[in-house]
């Protein structure tokens, strides 16, 4: 019996005009989730435990370089995950529609995003961070990403859950990872990149 694969969506940059030159979603997966939650479990009873006593919620862009780099590179080891990332240079987009309805427009990247990914399991499971705040929202995202999901195999089941980053490490750890990318892009800075490449495949909207 095929088991079930857990689906950690996040997402770096903004679709805003004025904002950064590039908007990345990035995407891990693995059929073992309780992996992610000893990862972080790990480092706050461990290593980074004084540091991260009253932290709510790790999140990349207000860690130290150490936790960044430690985090980085123990999702690098675990062998089960897997992860595919999706650039948007925002000046490639010439769609009038798209330019007009960001949540349109952060939908299509995603069912971009899943189009690359292909799986043998019949159950998907998909967390994103509970960054929509209207459920017609969240509606028209869940039904458009199981439609990508399921054009490959119909019989496949998908199921989708916005959740709150801060309880589910999945979601805590592609942060790190999709802000290790946009790093890359946006400041043409490798350094945490490097820790993850052979890891992490990367893929160009419209390219």
């Amino acid at each position: 019996m095929t088991k079930e694969v857990y689906i950690f969506i996040d997402e770096s940059g903004d679709l805003g005009e004025n904002g950064s030159k590039y908007f990345i979603i990035t995407a891990i997966w693995t059929e073992k989730p309780e992996l992610f939650d000893r990862l972080i479990k790990n480092l706050r009873r461990n290593k980074f435990k004084k540091i991260l006593k009253d932290v709510h919620e790790l999140k990349a862009n207000s860690s130290s370089h150490e936790l960044r780099e430690y985090i980085l590179r123990k999702f690098n080891e675990i062998e089960d995950a897997k992860g595919h990332s999706i650039i948007l240079d925002k000046h490639k987009v010439h769609s009038k529609y798209l330019k007009k309805d960001k949540h349109k427009l952060y939908n299509y990247v995603c069912g971009v995003l899943a189009s690359t990914m292909s799986f043998d399991s019949k159950h998907l499971i998909i967390r994103i961070d509970r960054s929509k705040g209207k459920q017609a929202l969240r509606d028209d995202f869940d039904g458009y990403i199981k439609r990508k999901c399921t054009e490959d195999d119909s019989s496949r089941r998908v199921e989708v859950y916005h959740s709150w980053s801060h309880a589910w490490s999945g979601l805590q750890i592609v942060d790190f990872v999709s802000w290790a990318i946009f790093h890359k892009f946006e400041c043409n800075k490798d350094d945490y990149h490097k820790l993850i490449e052979k890891k992490i495949n990367i893929y160009f909207m419209w390219e």
